[in-house]
């Protein structure tokens, strides 16, 4: 692993607060900075603004994975302009929320669009409550896997099971070892989309399976920097102690208002943000 690499996973806990905060909290104005970073060989990634986009050249076009929201549109292709002069060919989805599949409109003429089906029915019946446009749907998707084969490359998309939506695809790249979570990891904690059907208690099974079955190294992770698979790990473990500390006040007869502030004082909630208006009442339920 490159020493930029390690630089940059030892931050990383700063970056996820960070890029999961900008997710909640900065979707008005202009567009924040876009920024590119290599992780390997013919794999990049761009933070800044919405969800993290993978870009994996081939001599045949572009891969990329998630297009942030549509007003970032312009800053993504000028920056992908620095990195390869091959043509988007292809965008893989990991679920249906406006900063990760909000510029499908803008590649829909020139690109395929692949995602899970869940996503896609989400887009569809404009589930997601707080989106600014309502994003444009795959015109491909898959229940359980897809292969994509271009310029002698493979990538992957696979759905694990329930976590941040109902739909969340993991992309894995074979050849780099390397895996796009999508929001199975993002933020300081995770953010359970129940009306997109997601779930705290599908979560830590769904992750487990994601470290079983696939042969990785490294994750880009849904917001925030580049980590690795012990990174991923303690994510999962920090997912199951929200799941314990939740189902034990409950358990002890507290009110939602109660577990709301422990929420905010233990886990950096912010009051009347998303995790008020999308996990809190599917927890209270899911976890009695």
């Amino acid at each position: 692993m490159s020493r930029t690499l390690l630089l940059r996973v030892s931050a990383g806990i700063l970056f996820l607060v960070g890029g999961w905060i900008a997710y909640t909290q900065n979707r008005g104005g202009a567009a924040p900075q876009l920024t590119v970073n290599k992780v390997k060989d013919d794999l990049y990634e761009i933070e800044g603004d919405g969800g993290n986009v993978a870009v994996y050249i081939t001599n045949e076009g572009l891969i990329l994975v998630d297009d942030k929201y549509e007003r970032d549109h312009e800053a993504i292709m000028e920056k992908l302009k620095g990195i390869s002069n091959q043509p988007v060919k292809y965008i893989l989805s990991t679920h249906y929320h406006e900063d990760h599949s909000g510029g499908n409109a803008k590649f829909l003429s020139t690109a395929e669009i692949i995602s899970t089906a869940n996503a896609r029915k989400n887009i569809v019946n404009r589930v997601q409550s707080n989106a600014g446009i309502v994003p444009s749907p795959a015109r491909v998707t898959f229940t359980q896997e897809s292969d994509l084969f271009l310029g002698g490359k493979e990538v992957r998309a696979r759905f694990f099971g329930r976590g941040h939506t109902n739909g969340d695809a993991v992309i894995y790249f074979p050849a780099l070892r390397t895996i796009h979570t999508g929001d199975l990891m993002a933020g300081n904690t995770p953010l359970i989309d129940y009306p997109g059907g997601g779930s705290l208690v599908d979560w830590t099974a769904t992750l487990d399976e994601v470290m079983h079955d696939l042969d990785f190294d490294v994750v880009i992770p849904g917001h925030g920097a580049v980590t690795t698979k012990p990174g991923l790990l303690a994510y999962r473990n920090g997912v199951e102690r929200l799941q314990n500390r939740v189902r034990g006040l409950i358990r002890e007869g507290k009110s939602a208002d109660d577990v709301g502030k422990v929420m905010i004082a233990e886990y950096g909630w912010v009051d009347k943000d998303l995790h008020f208006q999308w996990s809190l009442p599917g927890m209270m339920t899911e976890l009695r």
